[in-house]
């Protein structure tokens, strides 16, 4: 008799999941149109303000070009996981979460899409410093055509470690209030305290602060390879940059994944 009826697990395979993921992050920026006009005309507004304003006053643009950048990334990168606390409110997320998956394809596929995202406007700086250093105006970048490719990976490693971040975060928010009043906590130190405008080599409590933020040997990295070596003696070598900033890539990756296993009851509990 077949009167009982078993049920099964069905495996899916894991990675057309994540990639599934990744593009509906991107599909659901494009389609919004106040997002992508802010999204482009964020890192034009930077680029120009920055750059006459610096110019003004006989500062060097090059030397803040890199904290620039990894302060685009990482607005950028955090506040595209606000779409966490979306798809809760939406049930999209549940229903990922009772699909037959594995959880680390659904933490993976939304920090890539987020990471993806960050990147975009990223590039758009890279490009408008590239044309700034081609035309003539100013002196931002002093490279290679290597050292630009391996700048892109830093970036790219520089946003997943971010958007894991954020996306640790916003998995025990319920409001995108409380994510904005938390990660303002976060993300101004953390991006002031990186070596964009302070030196390293600040003394005191605040240097060792300075030493101990994993954003510090991301700023360095990319002072490494778009500067071509000027001005970058002070700074921790290219491979203690690389290995800070893919470990700070691989523990907030696991910090995300460990806390999407565990149930949440409300903002930060």
């Amino acid at each position: 008799m077949h009167d009982l009826i078993t049920h099964r697990r069905v495996s899916v395979p894991p990675w057309p999941v994540v990639g599934t993921l990744a593009q509906r992050e991107l599909v659901r920026f494009f389609r919004q149109r106040n997002r992508v006009f802010g999204a482009l005309g964020q890192p034009i507004i930077f680029w120009i303000l920055f750059s006459a304003g610096l110019s003004e006053n006989e500062l060097d643009y090059a030397h803040f070009f890199p904290g620039t950048l990894v302060m685009i990334l990482l607005f950028t990168a955090i506040f595209a996981t606000i779409s966490i606390i979306e798809d809760r409110r939406e049930g999209f997320l549940q229903g990922v979460l009772v699909a037959p998956i594995p959880r680390w394809t659904m933490v993976l596929g939304k920090v890539l899409g987020g990471a993806a995202i960050a990147m975009l406007q990223g590039l758009l700086f890279l490009a408008l410093g590239w044309l700034t250093t081609k035309l003539g105006w100013y002196t931002v970048l002093s490279t290679t055509a290597l050292s630009v490719f391996a700048a892109l990976i830093l970036m790219f490693v520089i946003s997943v470690a971010l958007t894991a971040l954020g996306f640790a975060i916003a998995w025990r928010m319920d409001s995108t209030q409380g994510f904005h009043a938390v990660m303002s906590v976060f993300l101004l130190p953390m991006w002031l305290l990186s070596g964009a405008f302070f030196p390293m080599d600040v003394g005191g409590w605040l240097g060792w602060i300075v030493r101990l933020n994993p954003l510090t040997y991301g700023v360095a990295g990319l002072r490494h390879l778009l500067q071509n070596g000027v001005n970058t003696a002070a700074l921790p070598s290219q491979s203690v940059c690389w290995l800070v900033s893919l470990a700070f890539a691989g523990v907030t990756l696991a910090a995300a994944w460990r806390i999407a296993a565990t149930r949440s009851t409300g903002d930060l509990l």
